[in-house]
This record gives C-alpha cells, structure tokens and sequence, in this order.
C-alpha cells in the first residue's frame, strides 16, 4: 500500500510538471501580414557609415535587447516572459527579408511586439536599426 501512495503521488507529480512546462512553452507567432509598401520599402540612410552601426547597436541595446538578446537570439531577460517566441534575427529565414520587412516588424510591431515610431521617431535612426540586426547574420 505504501509503494503505491509514493508511486501514485510521484505520477502525480511528474503530470504536473509536464503540464506547466507545457503550458510555459513559447508558441511560435502567425506569418507576419507585411503591407506591400513596406515590402519594397528603401532605406532613408546610406549602409556603410561607422556612425550608422553605433547609433544602431545604441538603439538596439536600449529598445531591443531586453527581448530579443544581445546577438537577436530571441533569448533576452524578458524573453521568457512572452506567450511568443521574439525569434532569431540571425537566421537564414529571417536574414532573407527585405530591409523593409524587417524596417515594419521592428518599428509598427503587433501583438507582443509594441510600435517603436514614437520611441524612435527618427527615421535615420530606425533604418540604423535595421542595418545593426543585419549584422547579426550566422
């Protein structure tokens, strides 16, 4: 009788072990619905400049890194705070979307993701931005 109390109160505890890491678990977000403006969207500013990559990883580490992480991993302190997974900006799949694509998710957000346009109202500072997360490339 005893070895089935313990045996019942370990099953029980794994189940409920397994149930809240389930239910921590990060999913991952819909396809983003990206406006065909932004789609073919071109940079205001020139790639290239030093200046650019400073006041680009500036703005990253005050707006960004807190989710996304310091190498856009998606592993940042408040990451695993969210229901959805922030991604990784140093894979192919995203690295592959147009600067425009990256320029709409980064600054107009949606659900988890907030609007950044009033925070960074600058739009040579925004397209920093998006060049600082090119560089995170594997």
């Amino acid at each position: 009788m005893k070895n089935s109390v313990k045996l019942l109160t370990l099953f029980v505890a794994v189940i409920a072990f397994v149930a809240i890491n389930t239910a921590m678990t990060q999913k991952e977000g819909e396809p983003w619905v990206i406006p065909a403006k932004y789609k073919s969207m071109k940079s205001t500013i020139k790639a290239g400049d030093p200046s650019i990559n400073t006041v680009g990883k500036e703005l990253y580490n005050q707006h960004c890194r807190s989710c996304h992480g310091t190498k856009g991993l998606g592993d940042g302190p408040k990451a695993r705070n969210l229901k959805t997974s922030t991604g990784d900006f140093s894979s192919k799949a995203f690295q592959d979307q147009a600067d425009g694509e990256i320029y709409y998710q980064s600054f107009v957000g949606r659900d988890e993701m907030p609007n950044f346009e009033k925070k960074i109202a600058d739009e040579g500072d925004r397209w920093a931005v998006v060049y600082y997360i090119r560089t995170m490339k594997k």
